[in-house]
């Protein structure tokens, strides 16, 4: 459904994006990044707001930047922050909808507006909306013509849990009715909470792309990372030392360290009778190399 192949795109000496292809079908995909790695650019791109400097952008078999019509097929939700404050949220969605030749408008700006979570007969203006709100009227405005591809830049900044959970819920709906998501977030917890397809861009470039836990999997030759809360750190950093189950120990006081180990299968196994041989009680063993934030900092190093 997406086609991305070799784009670039330049702002006089500044490249914001450098050389990427990829290529997405139906379902949620996480586009991961620090601010300033591409996304926005990259999305842009995707929904016609920008030409690529070099390379194509395909979006259902077109181009989005010369084709009117494919453009009534994609939804957006950028990440700034401009609406037309004056409007009240219905006719905020609804002039979306008229403006891209929704049949019957009404009845979809109801829907829309139902689905984010938010009242169609709110009278207020959408300047008296919070962030959170504001968020959820930007996304009404992008699903109120049903499209086919919908683009999210940054989507759950200023929500609560209980919003981003439901919006979640939402982008899962979307994406299992055979339409393509592609969401941004430079929050990790987030993109996890997404889904296990990823892009990752860093830098203008697309670092990795796939199931983030296969991207992981590019680490195992590199030393796991353990935390363990306990009531004896040093009790027990000596003991992983002597037993040689760590490569390195890091102390934190109080009560816990960091232990790399290049067998986490065997670490795994002996810390719980280590811990009764040295009179330790284990609080917490967490890994610290299982998440996207691992991943990340790995693909950054290798560049």
């Amino acid at each position: 459904m997406l086609e991305v192949t070799r784009v670039s795109k330049r702002f006089g000496d500044l490249v914001a994006v450098s050389d990427v292809s990829f290529q997405l079908g139906s379902g949620v995909t996480a586009l991961l990044g620090p601010n300033g790695a591409g996304k926005s650019t990259m999305l842009r791109m995707l929904s016609g707001l920008a030409a690529p400097s070099e390379g194509t952008v395909r979006v259902l078999g077109g181009d989005p930047r010369a084709d009117i019509e494919l453009r009534r097929r994609i939804g957006l939700v950028p990440q700034q922050e401009s609406l037309y404050e004056h409007l009240r949220v219905r006719e905020f969605v609804q002039l979306a909808a008229e403006l891209s030749g929704v049949a019957d408008a009404a009845a979809a700006t109801e829907r829309a507006i139902g689905t984010v979570g938010l009242d169609p007969a709110d009278k207020r203006r959408l300047s008296t909306y919070s962030k959170g709100m504001r968020q959820r009227a930007k996304l009404a405005s992008a699903i109120v013509t049903g499209p086919d591809v919908l683009f999210l830049d940054e989507p759950l900044t200023g929500l609560d849990p209980n919003q981003r959970n439901l919006m979640i819920d939402l982008f899962h709906r979307i994406g299992a009715s055979g339409r393509c998501v592609l969401v941004s977030s430079h929050v990790l917890d987030e993109v996890q909470r997404l889904g296990t397809d990823v892009l990752v861009m860093g830098q203008g470039r697309l670092l990795a792309e796939g199931d983030f836990r296969r991207i992981r999997d590019l680490m195992d030759d590199r030393p796991s990372r353990f935390r363990i809360a306990t009531d004896e750190p040093r009790a027990l950093a000596a003991g992983l030392i002597d037993q040689g189950l760590a490569v390195g120990v890091e102390i934190h006081e109080p009560g816990a360290l960091t232990v790399a180990t290049v067998s986490a299968g065997r670490f795994a196994a002996a810390i719980a009778p280590l811990a009764r041989d040295r009179r330790a009680s284990l609080q917490e063993l967490r890994p610290l190399d299982a998440d996207l934030e691992s991943v990340f900092r790995y693909l950054l190093e290798g560049r």
